[in-house]
């Protein structure tokens, strides 16, 4: 399955493909186009795939990728999640909760995995949830370019439903009421995937 806002990304090279195939079949030299639109296909219909998912436990990771930091503090606990290239972007809710909130800040793209990554374009996501406000932060990184939202202000979702997909790219943060928090599941460099791990125990 494509993730929603991706689809024409998808298809159009894919169009390329069969309209230089079709009008250009008997000469050689077309290979020389098809082959890199083939490759094309291929990373968009890897990089935007977007599979179903058995939701987890507890407060489940926002993202799939990797643990890029972990910080407990008196009133929070802050888990940073790194996506590579060949992770799902697809992004899902930690938990269930009302929007309350939600913001978009226009920045730069450095790499989302240096401490330059704070002045990024950015869209923050406030949630009032059973455990109190949480936030999640969605940061487009150096090859992202934008971040697509599926939700709005005011919208009741439940943990596990998607809440936008950031285009090629990249970090998402979470935000967490500490006084709420039993156990953090997971450790730097852990592996996690959106809607299914376990990142904290309540």
């Amino acid at each position: 399955m494509i993730a929603k806002g991706c689809l024409g990304l998808t298809i159009s090279p894919i169009i390329l493909f069969f309209f230089f195939l079709i009008i250009f079949y008997n000469n050689l030299l077309v290979l020389f186009i098809l082959i890199p639109l083939l490759f094309i296909i291929i990373f968009f219909l890897v990089f935007f795939r977007d599979p179903k998912r058995a939701i987890g436990k507890a407060i489940v990771s926002p993202a799939d990728g990797k643990i890029r930091d972990i910080k407990l503090e008196k009133d929070q606990v802050f888990i940073s999640i790194f996506m590579g290239i060949t992770n799902v972007h697809v992004n899902r809710m930690p938990i269930d909760g009302i929007i309350t909130d939600m913001k978009h800040f226009p920045g730069k793209h450095m790499r989302a995995y240096k401490k330059e990554s704070e002045f990024n374009e950015r869209v923050t996501i406030d949630i009032e949830s059973p455990i109190g406000n949480i936030r999640l932060v969605q940061i487009a990184g150096l090859i992202a370019r934008r971040i697509y939202p599926y939700i709005k202000k005011g919208d009741k979702l439940k943990k596990g439903d998607k809440i936008g997909i950031i285009r090629l790219g990249s970090r998402v943060d979470v935000y967490l009421p500490a006084n709420k928090i039993k156990k953090v599941n997971v450790k730097i460099k852990d592996t996690v995937y959106a809607g299914v791990t376990t990142i904290v125990e309540l």
